[in-house]
């Protein structure tokens, strides 16, 4: 039964103002496009190799979080096994670490005086500043979204469907790849737009890592914070493009795989 009422008015207030808060400065963005020569500011060379560059490298890192982790979640819910805690907390760490810091992470790890440069450097391999380095700067900050996404939903999923399956004879792989895969499908579809919408936005990390090099490395959010100091009417364009794709994605997830429950 639904105990809703009248708000209490100590909390109407607060609410308000938080609400505005958040919303006003996209009034403020919307209010400053400059609608009538939209199409020649997105239709700039700089522009279109961002945004096309920024879809490629958008689609290739929630690919990569969708096929590593995928597993990587199941094993921390399906398995037991020494330091799982901390190993979830490694996965989830991205979360909360200040992206510039993955990015010097990333360098120091894959960048040519790096742990793993020498190897790297002897198998003829550069990633770092490079459209491969802007894939992994991305991946390493979107692939804890997916992780908790799909965890979540393995967490809350019947075993006994899974129980079923291996008492009709369905081996460890036929189980996964039939019976939870299919079950735990829109919490995945939803990790990997979720995946998609951060690493499209991901700024601090990419600039670190891969630098910021037109039709290269940069992407929209580099591009538009050159623009920011030499054309502004571009750098608005280009935050109403990024500022689009985020309600896309929201309204996807909204629609598709976080549409409320009768009666919530």
């Amino acid at each position: 039964m639904s105990h809703r009422g009248r708000p209490p008015a100590a909390l109407v207030a607060p609410a308000i103002v938080g609400f505005g808060f958040l919303l006003l400065p996209l009034f403020g963005l919307l209010e400053r496009v400059p609608w009538r020569g939209l199409p020649g500011l997105l239709g700039d060379r700089v522009v279109r190799d961002a945004l096309g560059l920024s879809l490629v490298t958008a689609s290739c890192s929630a690919a990569l979080a969708v096929i590593f982790g995928v597993p990587l979640a199941w094993l921390l819910v399906r398995t037991e096994f020494p330091g799982r805690r901390i190993v979830r907390s490694l996965v989830t760490l991205p979360l909360v670490l200040p992206p510039v810091v993955g990015g010097v992470a990333l360098l120091f790890a894959f960048g040519r005086r790096g742990l793993f440069g020498p190897l790297l450097e002897d198998l003829h391999i550069s990633l770092a500043f490079s459209t491969t380095g802007v894939v992994l700067a991305e991946t390493f900050v979107s692939m804890p979204f997916l992780v908790v996404a799909v965890e979540g939903a393995l967490s809350g999923q019947d075993e006994r469907f899974e129980e079923a399956a291996a008492t009709l004879g369905a081996g460890p792989w036929a189980t996964f790849r039939r019976v939870t895969l299919p079950l735990i499908a829109p919490s995945i579809g939803a990790g990997a737009a979720l995946a998609f919408a951060r690493a499209l936005g991901e700024f601090g990390a990419t600039i670190t890592f891969a630098g910021n090099l037109p039709g290269r490395t940069q992407t929209l959010p580099l591009a538009t914070y050159i623009a920011l100091e030499t054309n502004p009417e571009a750098a608005v364009a280009l935050s109403l493009v990024l500022l689009v794709a985020s309600i896309i994605v929201l309204a996807l997830l909204r629609e598709r795989w976080l549409r409320p429950r009768p009666g919530q």
